[in-house]
Parts: C-alpha cells; sequence; structure tokens
C-alpha cells in the first residue's frame, strides 16, 4: 500500500549524519533490522547488532564496517535471560553511553513451544527478551544527552484480546492470539517507558511499518511463508524491507524529533493513533509487574532511573 502523497515527499527528505552515535539492534540479520543497520551504518553510526544467527550476523558485521561503519555483533537468543543479560554485559562493558537502542526483533509462530524457563516463545522473543534488554542498558541510554528507544510494533495489536492472559497454554494457542498480544504489550512497554522516562533526556518511540516482504514467518516453513507473503502481495501492501525500515531509521538520525514524539506510535514517519487497547494504563501497570517477575530485573538497580 503506497503512503499518500505527502509522506512520500517526507520520504524524500534526506537523513541526517550519525558520525559518533552508538546504535544497539536487535534482530538486525535480515528483513527489517538487517535494512536499519544498513541505512544506519551508512549515516555513520557506529553499532552492535544482536540476533541468533550467527552466521548473517558476523557476515553483515564485517561488511559494513568495510564500508567505514564501526560494527560488531553479538549473537542472542531473546527467549534466553542469561544469553539477554550476557549481550548487555558485553555493550556495557564498551559503552559508557548509547544514544539508540532499536527493539526490532520479532517472530510468529504458527505452533506453540516454550521457553527454558516455561514461557511461551512469541511473548518471549517479542517482549520479555526487549523489556528485559532495555532495562539493562537504561543507565547507559540516560547518560547520553538525548537517547531513544525505538520499538518495531504491528497494526496486529488491534486484533489482540486485551483479558491480562499474556501467555497461551499448549491447550489454549492461538497463534493469531500470540502474536497479536505480544504486538499489544510492544505498545503498552513503549507507552509506559515513555511515561517513567519522562524526566530524563531518553524519548521512547514505537514504529508501525506495515507489511513488509521479509524472512518473517519462514521459521514455520516454506509454505506458511508463502501463504504470508500471497496473501499480502493479494492486498497489495507488502513493501520491500527498506521502506519497512524508513521510519525507525528517520526517528533514529533526526536531528530533531517531531513534536510529542515521546510515547508517540510511528508510521511514513508520522504519527498515528494507537489502537485503544495500547492505552490502557491498567494493562500498561500490570505487565510492567508481570514483567519485571517473569524477567527477574532488579527494579531498585536496574530501573532506578524510571519514575513510577
Amino acid at each position: 500500500m503506497r503512503p499518500p502523497s505527502e509522506d512520500r515527499g517526507l520520504a524524500r527528505t534526506p537523513l541526517d549524519r550519525m558520525d559518533g552515535k552508538r546504535v544497539v539492534i536487535t534482530g538486525a540479520t535480515s528483513g527489517i533490522g538487517r535494512a536499519t543497520a544498513t541505512a544506519l551504518g551508512r549515516l555513520g553510526a557506529e553499532m552492535f547488532l544482536v540476533s541468533r544467527n550467527q552466521i548473517r550476523g558476523t557476515s553483515l558485521a564485517r561488511r559494513l564496517s568495510a564500508s567505514g561503519a564501526a560494527t560488531e555483533f553479538i549473537a542472542a537468543d531473546l527467549t534466553s535471560p542469561a544469553q539477554v543479560r550476557a549481550a548487555a554485559d558485553r555493550i556495557r562493558e564498551r559503552w559508557q553511553t548509547i544514544d539508540v537502542l532499536i527493539n526490532n526483533a520479532g517472530a510468529r509462530f504458527d505452533t506453540y513451544g516454550s521457553t527454558r524457563d516455561g514461557g511461551e516463545r512469541t511473548f518471549a522473543t517479542n517482549h520479555l527478551g526487549h523489556f528485559l534488554f532495555t532495562g539493562l542498558l537504561l543507565d547507559r541510554l540516560t547518560a547520553g544527552p538525548a537517547g531513544r528507544i525505538i520499538t518495531v510494533a504491528s497494526s496486529a495489536a488491534a486484533a489482540a484480546q486485551n483479558d491480562g492472559r499474556w501467555q497461551s497454554t499448549a491447550a489454549d494457542f492461538n497463534r493469531k492470539q500470540a502474536y497479536a498480544k505480544s504486538k499489544l504489550a510492544n505498545l503498552l512497554f513503549a507507552f509506559e517507558l515513555a511515561r517513567r522516562l519522562r524526566s530524563t533526556p531518553v524519548r521512547v518511540m514505537a514504529v508501525d511499518p506495515g507489511g513488509v516482504a521479509t524472512r518473517f514467518a519462514l521459521k514455520n516453513g516454506l509454505i506458511p511463508w508463502l501463504k504470508h507473503v500471497v496473501s499480502h502481495g493479494l492486498k497489495r501492501n507488502l513493501v520491500m524491507p527498506a521502506k519497512g525500515a524508513d521510519t525507525a531509521v528517520f526517528l533514529a538520525s533526526a536531528a530533531v524529533l517531531p513534536p510529542n514524539a515521546n510515547g508517540g506510535l510511528f508510521r511514513h514517519r508520522r504519527p498515528i493513533p494507537a489502537c485503544a487497547a495500547a492505552s490502557d494504563p491498567a494493562a500498561a501497570a500490570s505487565l510492567w509487574s508481570l514483567s519485571v517477575a517473569l524477567t527477574g530485573i532488579d527494579p531498585a538497580r536496574d530501573l532506578a532511573c524510571l519514575q513510577t
């Protein structure tokens, strides 16, 4: 689906350079994440790329570094708290400040799967891993002059049943609801984090990239992936990864953010309204408490910079 003409004009606006800026991107080895890393590398950003795929990640980091963008890769599975903590520790050892964190990694699974901790893997990958990772890097983000946290969300959040049950079980697993709830969690987390960071220089935003032609859902098999691509293709709403990444790249690199960007949801570089469930303060508070409990993060140490 093509954006309105005014958005196409905005998309042609040159992006600001990012020389000297430090960026962390999750899910950076394919699709939107890879396109985001490539674009920010061209703008001069120094990057840490975090993903499960060691081969693709190492190859991409080498290619970007060879082109002049200092880039390192860290292999980490977001469903593993131990691996998330190890990735955060490595970044903290190298950098005292972080300018931009892009929570991009995402997955949709057609069948139920549990993590080593017994949780549902869609929720763990899309939300809990990012909640823990962000919390562990907050002091580095708030230490800089104008940190930014950008979460890649989805319009699928509007289909989520806002019933307070965030994780499916093997008996009641519904792939569409599992994914929709995880993306609703992304929005609630982003908006609540923006509220709690309001007295700091950090700005928190969410992005809806729309339908993007990527390897997304390929892990479920070739046939489900082809169905996904054909379904969106028939609706004529698939865009290439570079266009899907454009809004996140814009928000990461813009020298001056749009007014009221903090706590906003963006598409085609412009703010758009979020679904009603994403603006539920009670749901946000409940999800926050659950996330703290499930990740084992230390609020007094790791989240000390946040307001309640």
